[in-house]
């Protein structure tokens, strides 16, 4: 699959802020208020968080029963009657995503290129998170500098994030040719734009991630809460060998020889890489590019839930 051989409105190779804005509504499909303050616990046990909550939500009438604490002193003034504010659970969450949009991710046999997928899963979960009153921050790892945002809360936040992840993967798809650069000066990065506790969530393929990766990713794991969505292209787990003709981003044409999948040559599959990651504290899932946003949602509901 060729960048340069499609309109920049083809979704499946450029990345359009506004498609990604437009997210907002399958993100938040099936998803009621009160399902909102349900807290995913591991081991897929969901339960309801305990007390009233700190976030101011509406003013109601009193009713027999209510806490004579939580009387709306404005309101019953204004009104003589009693009125009494109800509070919802607040979810104080830190989250930052990173994207890999380095070179190897600009590949796609299906639907999209790799990087896509990862765009669209992150801009679902970026708007499960606002709703639910939490806080989005950004990395994106590219072939030029790094895009970094810090985390911040409402639609604002994903209108920044959506648009940076937009001009990030433009600058990728016109930038030259390269090798990938390594992943482990992003997670330093990533790390310091939260606070202990903080949620860091991956988006990317890991391919070449770096020599000093898995080490520094599993000390980031003791501080912060990750999770890797493992981005998984067709071509990959299924490829029978042969002669396949490409095309590159500058335009460029030809046929390279390709050997058996990762899995028929004995390499880890993208289960049983996911599966090294959660012996270390590390969970994730297997993010297939041609299954598309309507397919992510529901994955990116899971993840939410225990973020």
């Amino acid at each position: 699959m060729t960048a340069s051989a499609a309109p920049d409105t083809d979704p499946g190779l450029h990345l359009s802020g506004a498609a990604l804005m437009g997210l907002r509504h399958l993100a938040r499909r099936g998803v009621s208020p009160a399902t909102r303050t349900l807290a995913g616990l591991p081991g897929g046990i969901v339960t309801r968080r305990r007390g009233r909550g700190s976030e101011p939500d509406d003013v109601r009438l009193w009713s027999e029963g209510d806490d004579r604490r939580h009387i709306d002193r404005n309101s019953t003034a204004r009104t003589g009657i009693l009125h009494v504010r109800t509070h919802h659970d607040e979810r104080d969450r830190a989250v930052v995503l990173l994207a890999d949009f380095r070179p190897s991710m600009l590949f796609g046999t299906r639907r999209a290129l790799r990087s896509v997928a990862a765009a669209e899963a992150l801009a679902l979960l970026g708007w499960r998170i606002v709703g639910d009153g939490g806080r989005v921050g950004l990395v994106v790892a590219g072939g030029t500098e790094p895009t970094a945002l810090r985390p911040a809360g409402a639609e604002r936040a994903m209108t920044a994030v959506t648009g940076a992840l937009a001009a990030a993967h433009a600058r990728a798809l016109a930038a030259p040719a390269a090798a990938d650069p390594p992943l482990d000066a992003l997670l330093t990065l990533a790390r310091s734009l939260l606070p202990s506790g903080g949620h860091l969530v991956i988006a990317s393929a890991l391919d070449t991630p770096g020599a000093d990766f898995d080490r520094l990713l599993t000390l980031l794991a003791e501080r912060l809460s990750i999770r890797l969505i493992l981005v998984s292209d067709a071509f990959e787990r299924t490829r029978p060998p042969g002669f396949y003709p490409f095309a590159l981003a500058d335009g460029r044409r030809g046929t390279v020889q390709a050997g058996r999948s990762a899995a028929e040559a004995g390499r880890p599959a993208a289960d049983e890489r996911l599966a090294d990651y959660a012996r270390r504290g590390i969970a994730g899932l297997r993010l297939d590019v041609e299954a598309g946003p309507e397919a992510y949602a529901p994955l990116m509901e899971r993840l939410d839930a225990v973020l």
